[in-house]
């Protein structure tokens, strides 16, 4: 199982901008510079964010981008489903009739990786925004 560097980027930029997007609005060339991703790709994710409406574009000099809802109300999952992506621990679909690789059965191992996947999505499904911002802000103290 492996998140791609769109899932991650999306979750850092996401997190970035919730740490200052209190103040105003956070350009995308800020959390660049922040957090070492290309503006290129940044563009390309929070297009997509922004369709699934987690961010609002604010046009102007002083523009940039805000959560279009509260920190807590962001979900790690509705960031991974907006960037479209999918964490499987499985090759096979559930739902297929048909075993793994192919075969007429499911792997022995195939119900152990599926309970995996189940934990992973759960703990992603459980975890916002605020969390991680409130878990960074708590390491800093000490």
């Amino acid at each position: 199982m492996k998140l791609t560097s769109k899932g991650r980027y999306a979750v850092l930029a996401l997190a970035d901008l919730a740490r200052f997007d209190n103040i105003n609005p956070v350009s995308l060339r800020d959390i660049s510079l922040r957090q070492g991703i290309s503006l290129d790709y940044l563009e390309q994710i929070f297009s997509k964010l922004r369709k699934k409406e987690i961010v609002q574009s604010i046009r102007g000099t002083q523009g940039g981008y805000i959560l279009k809802k509260r920190a807590k109300e962001i979900k790690l999952t509705n960031i991974f489903d907006a960037v479209d992506e999918k964490v499987k621990t499985v090759q096979c679909k559930k739902e297929s009739k048909k075993g793994c690789n192919g075969k007429l059965t499911k792997c022995l191992t195939h119900n152990l990786w599926d309970e995996l996947e189940n934990h992973i999505n759960n703990f992603f499904e459980e975890k916002s925004l605020e969390d991680l911002i409130k878990k960074d802000t708590n390491e800093r103290r000490i």
